[in-house]
């Protein structure tokens, strides 16, 4: 290999409204920030995640829709967190899946699928 390192990656996740999506992060637990350029573009993050928002007039949720996979340390907890945050969106129930992950599915009103899993317990 040629020696260098990857360090991070920042999905860019298109949205309808950038600021009630910038909102719906916070209720989720983000810090989130509108870029202070002229674009519609923002950004979310939560301790080692990051994603960045791109207000686009075209998105159409039912076409355009992004799906992100999130691990994390407890994904009964952050659906419990999640679902009593109050935001709009579907939510599947965590379930244990074969490969070894106990994991849930929240699709946000953009049509972002958030999947977020943990492992299974033993």
């Amino acid at each position: 290999m040629s020696g260098i390192d990857f360090t991070s990656v920042s999905p860019v996740v298109p949205v309808r409204d950038l600021d009630a999506a910038l909102d719906r992060y916070r209720r989720l637990g983000f810090a989130a920030n509108a870029y202070q350029g002229p674009e519609r573009y923002g950004f979310v993050e939560r301790d080692a995640v990051a994603l960045h928002l791109t207000e686009w007039a075209e998105h159409d949720p039912l076409r355009t829709g992004s799906v992100v996979y999130l691990y994390v340390t407890d994904a009964d907890a952050v659906y419990a967190e999640w679902t009593a945050a109050g935001v709009d969106g579907r939510f599947s129930a965590p379930a244990d899946t074969p490969y070894g992950l106990r994991e849930f599915a929240y699709v946000d009103t953009d049509g972002t699928a958030h999947r977020v899993g943990s492992p299974a317990p033993a």
